[in-house]
């Protein structure tokens, strides 16, 4: 149709406009293509803590930045410190930040002289990280009453977490339940702890009620008819049950109550006994819920350190001859029962015991139901048969035992030692299921043989479990506080302040004082453990390092010395410190004032560990063998309890046993 109504001329020019359109996109694209999208920068973030503590080094983190840049961080007080490249996390990271002076203060990340970023923290200084235990631990033993005690440290513990001020004041009031005590509550750690004890309670409320308990005391006075053998008996049992010290002291201060207050020995020298044969069995014993915990804190350490090249289970196997004060503590329990024999406050305990029947101190804060029994007595004309309570305790440890046993060999794998399936076993998985058939066979027993009827068994089972619930209390508060510790970063001011240029032979008794501190104000061997193992075990290689040691076997025995005093002096803190959850779950289990229990013990074991360090760290440590140590610190606590200690007779006890078997 163009070609008819248009002249040549024009039709020529209509086409060459209609080339130039259709080229001209091309032309464009090719002359200035489009540029791609660009993927945003990744932004950077720094992580800080919230809060600091002057003097202590904190670690910063920075992600986002290529790994090929070159960071420094610059605080408040104008230090820097260089950032390096970390390719496992992907992230800049320095261990090393210090910052000098109190208050506000801002953490800086440069990059060639450019600010690419800040971070707002808080430093406090570095002594108040150990005010709120040490406040608790004064209040407690001051008045006498642990949990105002423990509430008042984890108020001042909050407040410097979230600031000197009114509103801090108020903040950290209210954060005392609703972020560290609800913390612990939720931890599930913590709350197998919980259900297990109560558990427990309520199988000896059951065996008690069903006369089982009574029976186990009518066999035991057959041969234990003395304080002395009473005693003695309290810590062969604490042995016998060596797999785990939560489990060792519910199961040992529940049985062998009844026994001891029958043959007029104290709650105070009972609770004594469950503690000392607990932790520090559980810590010796090749087969335990603790082995796996310490092989693998003591593997994290020995990773961090090039030229070491020895397995994890082989320097904790070597660690065990320098184990002085578990070892001592459990001589210690023998010595002091043999001997008949007590000093301190202890003597004047067992001397109101054996003169005047009383096992509890007048006006001692304990459920006197849960301590006098009244609402588990058997009932009248009813068999007490000591298989009663022999049966649902053997179902007890027999079930932790498997427990152990199968979570450990679903971790382990096939082919694995037994020691290496206990070493991985879920502890609080197998005594929740213990717990659970221990009940569940008390219970069958007493309705099985018309002891109880079904009904009588559910009241028993809460009448035990009832009495738990003021320890479960302080044990809860106990562990709010060991958060508070955490986050004011109490161990590592302790390590900061006590762990500077060590000479080669001091370094395990440093870390052992360092370790019993640390538990001390805790109040827990196993945070203690979990925070030290890896720093010490690598500062005691540095140490040997610098004198040239560290490629003698002959002084490696430092090194198994250092590992073996991180858990040694762990115990001990826990031993003296009464907001240390073994030392409430002992006090709980026996029925016994939980500060007369500290307030007693705590001579013994401040002797223990004085002759552990004197007689057996720090000689060891500047070559002595450990076999000599051992001797001689075993002879040396046999001689001071026979020196020190005043006689107190069996007469009246003997006396009791003959009387309520007539």
């Amino acid at each position: 149709m163009l070609r008819c109504l248009l002249p040549s001329s024009y039709r020529w020019s209509l086409w060459t406009l209609v080339l130039l359109m259709l080229a001209a996109p091309v032309q464009a694209q090719e002359a200035a293509p489009p540029e791609a999208p660009q993927a945003p920068a990744t932004p950077v973030e720094v992580s800080v803590p919230g809060l600091v503590l002057t003097g202590v080094p904190f670690a910063v983190t920075v992600t986002g930045p290529s790994p090929e840049a070159r960071l420094q961080i610059r605080t408040a007080d104008g230090a820097e410190t260089a950032l390096t490249y970390d390719a496992e996390q992907g992230a800049f990271t320095a261990e090393e930040v210090l910052v000098e002076s109190a208050g506000g203060t801002t953490v800086t990340v440069i990059s060639d002289g450019t600010v690419l970023r800040e971070a707002a923290t808080r430093a406090v200084p570095g002594w108040f990280s150990i005010l709120p235990p040490a406040l608790a631990i004064a209040v407690a033993l001051a008045f006498k009453r642990v949990i105002p005690a423990l509430f008042v440290g984890l108020w001042i513990g909050a407040v410097g977490v979230y600031g000197f001020s009114l509103s801090g004041l108020g903040q950290g009031l209210l954060a005392t339940m609703q972020v560290y005590v609800l913390g612990a509550l939720v931890d599930e750690g913590h709350a197998s702890i919980i259900l297990f004890s109560l558990m427990i309670g309520g199988m000896v409320g059951i065996v008690s009620r069903s006369g089982g308990m009574q029976g186990i005391v009518n066999k035991i006075i057959g041969w234990a008819r003395t304080p002395r053998k009473g005693q003695i008996a309290t810590g062969l049992l604490g042995l016998i049950v060596f797999f785990d010290d939560y489990a060792n002291t519910l199961v040992v201060g529940n049985t062998m109550r009844s026994v001891t207050d029958r043959l007029k020995v104290s709650r105070e020298k009972l609770a004594y006994i469950v503690d000392s044969t607990a932790a520090p069995v559980a810590c010796l014993a090749f087969v335990t819920t603790w082995i796996g915990y310490q092989v693998g804190l003591i593997g994290t350490a020995v990773d961090q350190i090039d030229g070491l090249d020895v397995s994890a289970y082989s320097v904790f196997l070597n660690s065990i001859p320098y184990s002085f004060y578990p070892v001592f503590a459990i001589f210690f329990v023998f010595a002091v029962a043999n001997s008949r024999r007590d000093f301190g406050p202890m003597y004047q305990a067992e001397l109101r015991a054996r003169t005047t029947g009383q096992v509890l101190r007048p006006g001692a804060r304990v459920d006197d139901a849960a301590a006098e029994g009244e609402e588990l007595k058997p009932p009248p004309g009813k068999p007490q048969r000591a298989v009663n309570a022999l049966i649902p305790i053997g179902v007890l440890v027999g079930g932790v035992l498997t427990g152990l046993y199968v979570t450990g060999a679903e971790s382990a794998g096939a082919g694995a030692s037994l020691r290496e399936i206990i070493g991985e076993a879920d502890s609080y998985k197998a005594l929740v299921w213990a717990s659970l058939l221990g009940v569940l066979a008390a219970g069958v027993l007493a309705v099985g043989q018309r002891i109880l009827t079904l009904e009588q068994t559910i009241e028993a089972w809460y009448g035990g479990l009832k009495s738990m619930l003021f320890a479960m209390i302080i044990l809860v508060l106990a562990w709010a506080l060991s958060s508070i510790t955490e986050a004011l970063s109490t161990a590592e001011y302790l390590v900061t302040v006590l762990g500077e240029s060590l000479p080669v032979g001091l370094v395990p008794a440093v870390v052992f004082l360092l370790a019993a501190a640390t538990a001390f104000a805790t109040g827990s061997s196993w945070g203690t453990m979990g925070i030290l193992m890896p720093l010490v075990i690598p500062l005691a290689w540095a140490v040997l390092a610098a004198d040239g040691l560290h490629t003698s076997e002959e002084s490696l025995h430092i090194l198994y010395s250092t590992a073996s005093t991180v858990l040694a002096g762990a115990v001990w803190g826990d031993h003296c410190s009464p907001i240390s959850d073994t030392t409430i779950l002992s006090s709980m289990a026996s029925g016994c004032d939980h500060i007369d229990h500290v307030r007693t013990q705590l001579p013994y074991a401040l002797t223990v560990g004085l002759v552990a360090i004197f007689i057996g760290t720090i000689p060891t440590g500047f070559g002595l063998p450990w076999w000599v140590s051992m001797v001689v610190g075993l002879g040396l606590l046999s001689v001071i309890i026979r020196t020190f200690g005043k006689r107190v007779s069996d007469e009246v006890g003997e006396l009791a046993a003959s009387t309520a078997d007539a």
